[in-house]
């Protein structure tokens, strides 16, 4: 009996060490600052899905489809009188419609990193700071108008009629 007493104890006594040290380590007890974190103390400003046209010599070639992550300074964020996915929405359709910066006649030498940094830098020079850090690619397609043509014939076509199950005699 004393031996099943003890035994609980030493168990109770480990359990609660465990715990405690897992605790000092989780809470800071690690030399590590939140700076060394990946984009620490940055909030993360995430778009909704965005379809902007690609127009080219006057014509609706397709459609570029996108979701994109921004990491901004969270101070400035909430200083702002519009909100932050306004601002990023108008900076693209300004980016992808007025100033054309992908050739959506050649998808194919679509340089993401190019576009990353020119969205980037875009947004801080009209706010005039450095408020976003880092643009993230959530979703990206391009969908020519015969893609989505094609889609939508395939939604309005009916179903295949089920085939007839054949009787094993």
């Amino acid at each position: 009996m004393i031996k099943l007493v003890i035994s609980g104890i030493w168990i109770c006594g480990v359990t609660l060490a465990s715990v405690y040290f897992s605790l000092q380590m989780s809470s800071g007890g690690s030399e590590r600052s939140k700076q060394d974190d990946f984009f620490g103390g940055l909030d993360y400003v995430r778009t909704d899905l965005m379809s902007i046209p690609a127009i080219f010599e006057g014509e609706v070639r397709g459609y570029f489809i996108t979701r994109l992550v921004y990491t901004a300074e969270p101070d400035v964020i909430n200083e702002l009188s519009v909100p932050p996915q306004v601002l990023i929405t108008d900076e693209l359709f300004s980016l992808l419609v007025g100033n054309r910066v992908i050739d959506f006649t050649r998808v194919d030498e679509f340089d993401l990193d190019a576009f990353r940094v020119v969205v980037r830098d875009g947004l801080n020079e009209r706010l005039e700071k450095k408020v976003f850090h880092e643009v993230l690619v959530e979703q990206m397609e391009f969908l020519t108008k015969t893609e989505i043509r094609n889609n939508n014939r395939k939604r309005l076509l009916p179903p295949p009629p089920p085939k007839p199950v054949e009787e094993k005699k």
